[in-house]
């Protein structure tokens, strides 16, 4: 009888490993970081009209960016014209950034985000302002050395 029990026990701990592993398998399969690295020729034509500006150098680059920037790209379809322009002016600017430097806006991003959001919005204020004087500055510069 003991070997019986000692069975039986033996079979239970199988039994719930096997119903473990069927339960957890679709989560483990499209897991993304179990996913390999895509190459561009895989990409459907929307991800590759929305990641267009990374073309050149998406085979290079590692697969959790490759599996960000794909997450990213999902809503582009859905963007107007105006915010499609901007999405690609943005990712071509991002894609001349050198690995450490997408690290640092990273890390700025996440730090703006812990930031009140009224106080956000004045941070934001202030840099429109900024751009937009320098913008009036250049094109005076710009004036003054045409004439």
């Amino acid at each position: 009888m003991n070997h019986n029990h000692i069975f039986v026990k033996i079979i239970l701990v199988f039994t719930r490993l096997f119903l473990a592993a069927i339960v957890l398998l679709p989560f483990l399969v499209s897991s993304p970081a179990s996913a390999a690295p895509e190459s561009w020729q895989s990409l459907s034509h929307a991800q590759k009209e929305a990641l267009a500006p990374l073309a050149q150098q998406w085979d290079s680059l590692p697969e959790t960016q490759q599996q960000r920037l794909l997450k990213t790209a999902k809503g582009y379809h859905q963007l107007s014209h105006v915010e499609k322009q901007r999405f690609q002016e943005r990712l071509t600017v991002w894609s001349k950034l050198t690995p450490e430097q997408r690290e640092a806006a990273r890390e700025k991003y996440q730090a703006f985000q812990k930031v009140p959001a009224d106080t956000r919005e004045e941070v934001k204020q202030m840099i429109k302002q900024e751009q937009q004087q320098k913008a009036q500055q250049s094109d005076t510069g710009t004036n003054d050395s045409a004439k």
